[in-house]
């Protein structure tokens, strides 16, 4: 069964033997699953439509993946619960099983409303302790992604931080991806008026963290003009939503949300978000429509069932069923 922790693997570029795509002007490589997920899913939700096998290798390959490891890319999504299959005669048809939707959209929902600062800050930070055996890495890992997943970063190796407290579903599920191997504390910093003294928010990399924003920004500015004279279309338009999500997708992970008093001067989230909104949203039609059009060429008859989705519809929790 998929879970977002699962799912996040299965998006970074390492482990899949298929291979990194990486576009021009991209800031991540994603691998050919994540990058199958995410066209999947952008144009599926809320009815889990079905797509041909062919439909997804023909998607796939305006992604420059070739035909083979596109396949290849298929089954691996299926064996891993991600997908689920249906066959009649000798084509075969593909849509995401309910838990991998489920977590999915959850997970676009989160990246969807990242976009408000929180309310003041109490001055309380919570810690988490933990301790795995070396053969334990795989849980290790799976742990440390669903605590950037939840804001939290390493203030030293096995001693993470975050300005808020953990959520009741946070709590389950690190309790579950530890059993027992963790210690959470709630507690005020003591200033020891040292150099040697830490603060709690040198955990995270606010300068690197702000270049990705504005990195990210200048990156897909240049296309708005553009995108206003509604002269991207067809394949560009889909590689566009696509890739625009995909590197904002990593936000939520990087930037902790931190209280407004932690963060630097003009901290550059906000125009990120606006640019990542005018890029996805102003592009769905475009985009539906090539995606229906090459469903179409591998099945009978118009897809209306195959819909493009909007920032603001996933903040509102529209499309989800």
């Amino acid at each position: 069964m998929a879970n977002l922790s699962d799912l996040e693997d299965i998006f970074s570029a390492e482990g899949d033997g298929a291979g990194p795509v990486r576009a021009t002007g991209w800031q991540n490589a994603v691998s050919p699953q994540g990058l199958a997920i995410t066209l999947i899913a952008d144009y599926t939700f809320p009815v889990r439509a079905w797509l041909p096998s062919a439909a997804i290798v023909a998607l796939l390959g305006e992604f420059h993946v070739a035909d083979g490891a596109a396949r290849t890319t298929i089954s691996r999504l299926a064996r891993r619960g991600v997908l689920e299959g249906s066959r009649q005669g000798r084509y075969s048809s593909y849509r995401l099983t309910p838990e991998a939707a489920t977590d999915l959209w959850s997970g676009a929902s989160s990246i969807a409303t990242f976009t408000t600062q929180p309310d003041a800050w109490d001055g309380w930070w919570t810690l988490i302790a933990f301790s795995f055996p070396e053969t334990e890495s795989t849980r290790r890992r799976a742990l440390r992604t669903a605590l950037r997943w939840r804001g939290f970063a390493p203030l030293y190796d096995a001693l993470w931080v975050s300005p808020y407290p953990l959520t009741p579903k946070g709590r389950i599920e690190v309790a579950d991806l530890v059993r027992g191997a963790v210690s959470v504390f709630r507690a005020r910093q003591e200033d020891l008026e040292t150099e040697a003294n830490r603060n709690p928010v040198e955990a995270w990399d606010l300068p690197g963290i702000a270049e990705h924003y504005r990195t990210f920004t200048r990156r897909w500015s240049d296309l708005l003009p553009r995108i206003g004279a509604g002269s991207v279309t067809g394949a560009e338009a889909v590689r566009a939503r696509t890739e625009v999500m995909q590197t904002y997708r990593h936000f939520p992970i990087l930037d902790p949300l931190l209280p407004i008093g932690l963060l630097p001067p003009d901290w550059p989230r906000s125009r990120a978000r606006e640019t990542c909104v005018a890029v996805y949203d102003g592009l769905l039609q475009p985009a539906q429509d090539h995606v229906r059009a090459v469903v179409t060429r591998f099945a009978e008859g118009p897809r209306l069932d195959i819909r493009a989705h909007t920032i603001a519809g996933m903040s509102a929790g529209i499309g989800h069923g």
